[in-house]
C-alpha cells in the first residue's frame, strides 16, 4: 500500500486518473450515514424488486398458475448466479473501502480493476455451467409438467444476461465503497424503469407471455451494466487492465469473495427447500410462496440496503482506526432495523386482504399469505440482525462467520423446523418454522459482531499497550482481521 491521500493531486502536466474520493464515513453523524445510504439503496433495490413484482403480477394476470409457478422455480435457479456475483461485488466493495480509509488511491483502483474484471469471467462461467444443468436443478426443486417446460424456456433466455448482470452488480458495490450512494441507486433505478415500460408491451402487447419477461430482463441486465460503467468511469475508480495484477489480486478477492459466495448460496438453499416442502401442497401453495418471496423484499427491501450500505462504512472506519464509530454501527444499525421492521409489519397487516385480492390468490394460498403478513415483521427484524451481521463479518476480515451463521440457518434453522411444522400445521406450520430459526441465527450473530468488534480493538491496540517495548517490537504488528 502506497499511503497516498484519497484526494485528486495536483497537477503535474501527467496524464492519469485521479485518485477515488476520500473517506466521508470517517466523521461526522453515524446515523446520518447509515439512514443516507440505506435510504439511497432501498429506492435502487426496491425499485427492482417492484418492478420484479409487477412482472409476476402481469404473470399472474395471464390466469395459469402453473406459469406463476414456473417463474418463481426459474427465480431460485437465478439467484445461484446472483448469489455469485454478490459474493464477489461483496469482496470489491470490502477491499476498496478499506482501502480508501487507510489512504491508499492506488490500492482502491488496483483492487476495483481486478474484481472487475474477474467479476466478468465468473458470470461468463456461470452462465456455461448452469444451463446445461437447468433441468435436472428444476425437478429437483419440484418443478414438473408445464411449469418446468417454461421455467426451463424463461431460464434459457434470461440466464445469459448475467454476463450483463455480474459487471453491472460489481459497478454498483463500487460506487458504495466511494461513498457515491446516488450514482449507486441510479445503477439499478434505471434497469428498473426500463423494466416498468418493456414488460407489459411484450408479455401483453407483444403477446409474448412469460417469454416477454424473460427478454425484459436481458434489457434491464443490459442497462445495468451501462449505468454502472458511466459511474465507475466519472469517480475514476478503474486503473488500466493487467493481466499479471489481477492475477496477483485474485486471492485477495477470493479470500473474501469464496465464503461470501457461500454466505449468499445459503438463502438460495434454503428457498429451493422451501419450495420443495410446498409443492406437495399443490401449485396453488407454490404460487403463493412465489408472491411472498417477490412482495418480501419489496416490503422488506430496506433491510436488504442497509446490510449493503453499512459495509462500506465500517470497511473506512476500520481502515482508519475508528473502532467507537464501527460500534456505533452496528448500534444504530439495529435501531434502524427495528423501527423498520415495526413500520412494516403494520402495513403489510393492514394491506393483506387487498393484496390477496390484487394477486388473485384464494383458498390455500391466500390462507398461507395471510399468515405471512401477520408474522413477517418479527421474523424480518431478526432477519435484519443477521444481515447486519453479515455484513460486519465481511467487510472486518471474518467471512467465514457470516459463512457458518448463513449456512446454519438455511440448515439447521430451516429444514428441522420447517418439516416438523409442516408435519404439525400445513403449509402455515412451514412459514412458522422458519421463522423460528430466524430468531435465533438473528440474536447470535448481532452479539457475534460486536464481539468481533472488541476484538478487533484489542488486537490493534495490544502492541501500544505492550510494557516491554523490544517485546512488542519482537512480537510485531497484530494480526486480528488482517485482508492482506
Amino acid at each position: 500500500m502506497s499511503g497516498e491521500t484519497l484526494v485528486p493531486p495536483p497537477s503535474t502536466g501527467e496524464a492519469g486518473p485521479p485518485a477515488p474520493e476520500s473517506g466521508r464515513f470517517v466523521t461526522g453523524s453515524i446515523l446520518r450515514h447509515v439512514v443516507v445510504m440505506s435510504a439511497t439503496g432501498s429506492i435502487g433495490l426496491m425499485a427492482v424488486f417492484v418492478v420484479d413484482l409487477l412482472s409476476l403480477l402481469y404473470v399472474s394476470k395471464l390466469g395459469d398458475t402453473n406459469l406463476t409457478a414456473a417463474v418463481g422455480f426459474a427465480a431460485i435457479v437465478q439467484f445461484f448466479a446472483i448469489a455469485i456475483n454478490i459474493g464477489l461485488m461483496i469482496a470489491a466493495g470490502a477491499l476498496v473501502s478499506r482501502a480508501i480509509g487507510a489512504g491508499d488511491g492506488a490500492g482502491a483502483r488496483r483492487i476495483a480493476t481486478s474484481a472487475t474484471l474477474l467479476g466478468i469471467a465468473a458470470s461468463a462461467l456461470l452462465v456455461a455451467l448452469l444451463l446445461p444443468l437447468s433441468d435436472p436443478l428444476l425437478r429437483a426443486i419440484g418443478a414438473e409438467g408445464e411449469t418446468l417446460r417454461v421455467a426451463e424456456r424463461f431460464l434459457w433466455i434470461a440466464l445469459p444476461s448475467n454476463v450483463l448482470m455480474g459487471p453491472g452488480m460489481m459497478f454498483s458495490g463500487l460506487l458504495r465503497a466511494v461513498g457515491a450512494a446516488r450514482q449507486a441507486m441510479f445503477v439499478t433505478l434505471g434497469g428498473a424503469l426500463v423494466t416498468v415500460g418493456l414488460d407489459p408491451l411484450l408479455i401483453f402487447g407483444a403477446g409474448l407471455g412469460v417469454d416477454g419477461a424473460a427478454i425484459t430482463t436481458c434489457v434491464a441486465r443490459a442497462t445495468f451494466a451501462l449505468v454502472g460503467w458511466h459511474g465507475v468511469r466519472q469517480h475514476r475508480m478503474l486503473a488500466a487492465p493487467r493481466l499479471a495484477e489481477t492475477l496477483a489480486d485474485a486471492s485477495l478477492v477470493f479470500k473474501i469473495a469464496l465464503p461470501a459466495v457461500l454466505t449468499n448460496l445459503a438463502p438460495s438453499v434454503a428457498s429451493a427447500f422451501l419450495a420443495h416442502v410446498l409443492a406437495r401442497y399443490g401449485a396453488v401453495a407454490v404460487a403463493a410462496n412465489v408472491v411472498i418471496d417477490r412482495l418480501t423484499p419489496v416490503a422488506f427491501g430496506g433491510l436488504f440496503a442497509l446490510s449493503g450500505s453499512i459495509g462500506p462504512i465500517l470497511g473506512q472506519n476500520w481502515g482508519a482506526g475508528r473502532f467507537d464509530r464501527m460500534r456505533g454501527v452496528l448500534r444504530d444499525g439495529a435501531l434502524v432495523t427495528f423501527l423498520y421492521s415495526a413500520i412494516v409489519w403494520a402495513a403489510l397487516v393492514l394491506a393483506r386482504g387487498p393484496l390477496m385480492r390484487l394477486f388473485e390468490l384464494d383458498g390455500v394460498a391466500a390462507d398461507l399469505f395471510g399468515f405471512f403478513c401477520f408474522v413477517s415483521g418479527g421474523v424480518w427484524f431478526f432477519n435484519g440482525l443477521l444481515f447486519l451481521a453479515n455484513a460486519s463479518f465481511n467487510n472486518l476480515g471474518f467471512p467465514f462467520r457470516s459463512t457458518l451463521l448463513n449456512w446454519g440457518r438455511a440448515t439447521l434453522g430451516t429444514m428441522p423446523p420447517a418439516l416438523a411444522g409442516a408435519a404439525l400445521y400445513g403449509p402455515r406450520g412451514v412459514l412458522a418454522g422458519v421463522g423460528i430459526g430466524s430468531l435465533a441465527f438473528g440474536v447470535a450473530g448481532i452479539l457475534m459482531a460486536v464481539r468481533t468488534v472488541t476484538l478487533l480493538e484489542r488486537d490493534a491496540v495490544a502492541p501500544v499497550r505492550a510494557p516491554d517495548p523490544e517485546a512488542a517490537m519482537a512480537a510485531g504488528p497484530a494480526q486480528g482481521g488482517a485482508l492482506v
